[in-house]
C-alpha cells in the first residue's frame, strides 16, 4: 500500500502531530476539524461557503443517507461528491454508532446488527458487507468499519466482547474492501479502536487493529456520557498504541478546549455537531469564550463577533445577528453556522501554526486557559 499519510512534525513538549494525508478528493492537512454534514448537507450552509471558510473534508452518516434518499440512488446520481456539491474530500462513518443509540431498536449479533429504522419502523440489517457496500455507493474518500460501541459506564465482559467483536467486523470489513476493489482504487477504509474506560482492553484493541495493518485508525467510544477527564484518560491511553504513520481521529467530540487537549494527546482529525447546532440556538464561539447572542446586552453592540476572524459573518454587527435570531429568521442559523465552523477551522489552523513553530504545548495551554476564564 502506498503511502498515504505524512508526518511532517512532531511537538517535542506533547504529542502533538502536524501530518498530510492525501485521499482521491484532495490533500487533508492536520490536525483538522471535519464539518458533520449528516444528511449530505452541512445544515444551514452551502459547500461555497465550506470552501471560504477553509474546510477540507467533510463528514456524511451511512445510517442516515442509507434510510434516505437510499445509497444506489445517491450511486446511481454519480456518488455523494455529486449529489451535494462538494468536490473534496468525504468521510462517512460506519452508521454503527446511530444503530447502537438506538437500543430499544436494535439486537446485536455476532454477524451484524437487526434494527428499525427510526423514520418508518422498517426492519434492517447492518452487518460489514453491508456497511462496505453502502460506503461504496456512496463514494467514501475515507470510509468506517463497522463496530459496537459499549455504553458509559459498561461492566467489563460486555466491553470486552465488544472489543472482540468489532475486530472481527473490522477484519471483515477490510477484507471486503479489498476483495472489491474500494482500497486498491484509493479509497481509504478507517478502523476503530473501542474498550470504553479499560485500558487494557483498549491498548489490547489498537495492537489487534493495528497488525491488520489499516490506511488510519479512530478512537471511538468516547463523549458518550462520561466526564471529560475520564475522555481525555481513555484517548490518551489509546493513541499511543496506534500506528505512528498512519491519521488518528477522535470521533464525535468537542469544545475547543477539548479539540487542543486531544491535539496534545496525539490525535490528528475530528467530528463534532456542536458548532453547528449551538449556532442555530444563537450561541458563537470566541477566544474568550462562546456567548450567547439571545443575550440583552449585545442588542446594540456594533462590533463583529470575534475581531480579526475573515469570513461572510464579519460583515454583519452582533446587534444585527441578535436580531436575526431573536426575530427567527433562518439567515441567522446560516450566518452564525459560518462563523462557528469557521472559529474551529481556525483553531486547527492556528494549532498546525503552532506544531510548525515548535511552541504548540505553551500556546494550547495559554489558549485554553483564557477561553475557560470567560467561562466563569
Amino acid at each position: 500500500m502506498a503511502a498515504h499519510f505524512q508526518l511532517l512534525k512532531t511537538d517535542t513538549a506533547t504529542a502533538a502531530r502536524r501530518g498530510r494525508l492525501q485521499t482521491l478528493h484532495g490533500v487533508v492537512e492536520t490536525p483538522i476539524f471535519m464539518p458533520v454534514g449528516t444528511q449530505g448537507t452541512v445544515k444551514a450552509i452551502t459547500p461555497v461557503h465550506l470552501r471560504d471558510i477553509g474546510a477540507q473534508i467533510i463528514l456524511g452518516n451511512t445510517y442516515h443517507l442509507n434510510l434516505r434518499p437510499g445509497s444506489e440512488l445517491v450511486r446511481d446520481m454519480g456518488g455523494l461528491h455529486k449529489f451535494m456539491g462538494w468536490d473534496g474530500p468525504i468521510l462517512t462513518d460506519s452508521g454503527g454508532f446511530q444503530v447502537f443509540s438506538l437500543a430499544k431498536l436494535r439486537d446485536i449479533r455476532d454477524d451484524g446488527v437487526a434494527f428499525q429504522s427510526h423514520v418508518d419502523g422498517a426492519k434492517l440489517f447492518l452487518g460489514p458487507r453491508e456497511v462496505m457496500t453502502i460506503q461504496a455507493n456512496l463514494g467514501s474518500d475515507i470510509a468506517m468499519v463497522l463496530d459496537e460501541c459499549p455504553p458509559w459506564p459498561c461492566e467489563r465482559d460486555a466491553c470486552a466482547q465488544a472489543v472482540a467483536r468489532s475486530h472481527r467486523w473490522a477484519q471483515q470489513c477490510k477484507t471486503i474492501a479489498t476483495d472489491n476493489g474500494f482500497l486498491a482504487s484509493g479509497h481509504h477504509v478507517f478502523a476503530i479502536v473501542q474498550g470504553s474506560t479499560f485500558d487494557d482492553l483498549r491498548r489490547e484493541a489498537a495492537e489487534g487493529l493495528a497488525s491488520l495493518d489499516f490506511p488510519g485508525y479512530a478512537v471511538g467510544g468516547v463523549s458518550v456520557g462520561e466526564p471529560e477527564p475520564e475522555m481525555l484518560k481513555q484517548v490518551g491511553a489509546t493513541t499511543p498504541f496506534m500506528p505512528v504513520d498512519k491519521p488518528r481521529y477522535t470521533m464525535g467530540l468537542g469544545t475547543p478546549p477539548q479539540l487542543l487537549k486531544m491535539v496534545a494527546l496525539g490525535v490528528d482529525m475530528f467530528d463534532c455537531v456542536l458548532p453547528t447546532r449551538v449556532a442555530r440556538n444563537g450561541l458563537v464561539f470566541t477566544p474568550d469564550g462562546p456567548i450567547n447572542l439571545r443575550n440583552e446586552k449585545f442588542r446594540a453592540d456594533p462590533r463583529p463577533i470575534v475581531e480579526g476572524i475573515a469570513n461572510y459573518t464579519a460583515n454583519f454587527s452582533r446587534a444585527y445577528l441578535r436580531h436575526l435570531t431573536v426575530a427567527g429568521e433562518m439567515l441567522s442559523g446560516t450566518l452564525l453556522t459560518i462563523h462557528n465552523l469557521h472559529f474551529f477551522l481556525d483553531l486547527m489552523a492556528q494549532a498546525r501554526a503552532h506544531i510548525e513553530a515548535g511552541d504548540y504545548g505553551t500556546w494550547h495551554r495559554a489558549w485554553i486557559e483564557r477561553y475557560e476564564a470567560g467561562l466563569k
